[in-house]
């Protein structure tokens, strides 16, 4: 009787996730380190299709010499991949025909043999994932398999995150990410997801401030996803909905027999948040009383639950977010100076949209088309007057109040395309009283006002820079000069 072999297991990516507000660079490291793994191989580059700069880009790479990796489409073996959409091996170093050695040029690495599978996505290819160096000295067809499987892998988890709004083909600007579902690339927002970043490593308490709208519970999530806590339970407690006699009970529970009606103890959010981050919303309206009471939960990390005479420990992180200028209210007498220093041991600002330029909003805008109509089922478009209409308005509610007038459009609008009829915006922010789509400026060298033209035109045209031109009538290298 023969042994017939059994087929060898296809790899499986393992303990990755993109849920909340991961850090997706992350995310594609470990998938890089995960498919190495895999392959058995030296080197791997995750790729993804930058649509606007028909390029294919990677930040995560096993390439310690470069922090940034970008090739045409079409060019070199994964750019062929992503035009192609097929996979393609090369066996021995430069003989394929599709091979470029400008990266190696660039690295001083040497590329002997090489595996390039393409991404695959609901609306086509979303990347491609190229190996290098396979240790047996060759990619053969099973590891081509192999690879093509983790592909659809990381398709899948792609398709799942904010991602997926920026990598359908029909994009048209340039591809920029960090946190899973926090939308920008402004130097406000860049500034923000650095700080993040640091904040999330450590154990240190932080301070978010920011206007409502601008995002700070996304900025908290952020933290504790990217954590050694993210394990643990994220819990919110939000200090402006909770009467002043509740706030100490919601905090620290109570035991039974503490007041009238307590026929058994019950815990609170501290105790809840055991082992995680406690997200305390809106900390500035916290009443003085109970903000002694947090200063020695935060010093000590003890506790003791209303009607208690026993201290509890308490393990937990504190993150802490405010619309208020808590400086002032110290100066008032509203907010304890020792806790205002406790709670701002790394400050993070959540910049107002107003503030973070019309790339970040139009951002925003094509991120909340695309899902707000993927959510209800619509197939609509954005006319160049409804987003004009939406840069004309000053967003006082800031990010929350665009996502709603958005989807209000979304769900009212007849179809096929939403106009500006068809959005909810308050004519209060316009204090001019001039159409969204009128240039106004204050007194200016002509050159000042030339510049800020253009850059008005460019945001009328959504950011095309070929449209701006021809509207114009300039070419589109002189429209770079100007700007």
């Amino acid at each position: 009787m023969l042994d017939v072999p059994s087929p060898t297991p296809m790899p499986s990516l393992t303990g990755l996730s993109a849920d909340g507000q991961v850090d997706l660079v992350q995310v594609m490291e470990a998938v890089v380190d995960q498919v190495t793994a895999a392959l058995a191989c030296e080197r791997c580059t995750l790729y993804l299709v930058d649509h606007a700069r028909d390029e294919l880009v990677s930040r995560v790479a096993h390439l310690p010499e470069l922090s940034e990796i970008r090739v045409r489409i079409g060019e070199g073996l994964a750019g062929w991949v992503a035009r192609s959409g097929q996979a393609v091996s090369m066996a021995e170093g430069r003989a394929h025909p599709h091979f470029t050695g400008h990266i190696d040029a660039l690295t001083g690495y040497q590329t002997v043999s090489a595996l390039a599978v393409p991404i695959p996505g609901q609306a086509g290819v979303l990347g491609v994932i190229q190996v290098l160096n396979q240790e047996e000295g060759r990619f053969g067809p099973q590891d081509e398999q192999r690879l093509g499987a983790l592909a659809a892998e990381v398709g899948g988890l792609l398709e799942g995150t904010s991602l997926r709004s920026q990598l359908r083909p029909d994009q048209d600007r340039p591809l920029a990410f960090r946190f899973n579902h926090i939308i920008g690339a402004s130097p406000a927002m860049r500034a923000a997801y650095d700080r993040i970043s640091r904040a999330a490593a450590t154990e240190a308490t932080v301070l978010i401030h920011g206007e409502s709208g601008t995002g700070k519970e996304l900025f908290a999530r952020a933290i504790h996803v990217n954590s050694p806590r993210r394990q643990g339970p994220f819990v919110k407690v939000d200090c402006a909905a909770l009467p002043m006699t509740l706030i100490e009970n919601e905090l620290f529970g109570h035991v039974r027999g503490a007041f009238t009606g307590a026929d058994r103890a019950e815990a609170g959010k501290v105790q809840a948040a055991e082992g995680g981050t406690l997200f305390l919303d809106e900390i500035g309206e916290l009443p003085l009383e109970v903000q002694g009471k947090l200063l020695r939960l935060i010093q000590d990390r003890t506790f003791m639950a209303v009607g208690s005479a026993k201290a509890s420990r308490a393990d937990v992180r504190f993150v802490c977010a405010t619309h208020r200028d808590l400086p002032r209210l110290v100066e008032e007498g509203r907010f304890r100076r020792d806790l205002y220093y406790r709670l701002r041991v790394v400050p993070i600002e959540s910049p107002p949209l107003r503030a973070r330029g019309a790339a970040d909003l139009d951002r925003l805008i094509d991120h909340f088309c695309f899902e707000l109509c993927r959510r209800y089922q619509r197939d609509l478009s954005l006319s160049r007057g409804a987003r004009a209409a939406l840069h004309g308005h000053d967003w006082p509610g800031n990010v929350r109040e665009l996502e709603h007038c958005i989807e209000s459009a979304v769900v009212l609008c007849p179809g096929p395309e939403i106009s500006p009829e068809h959005l909810a915006l308050s004519g209060a922010s316009a204090p001019s009283g001039l159409p969204p789509e009128m240039f106004v400026t204050e007194v200016l060298p002509l050159r000042a006002v030339e510049r800020a033209y253009v850059a008005h035109v460019l945001a009328l045209c959504g950011g095309n820079r070929s449209e701006a031109a021809r509207l114009l009538e300039i070419g589109r290298n002189t429209l770079l000069r100007k700007l």
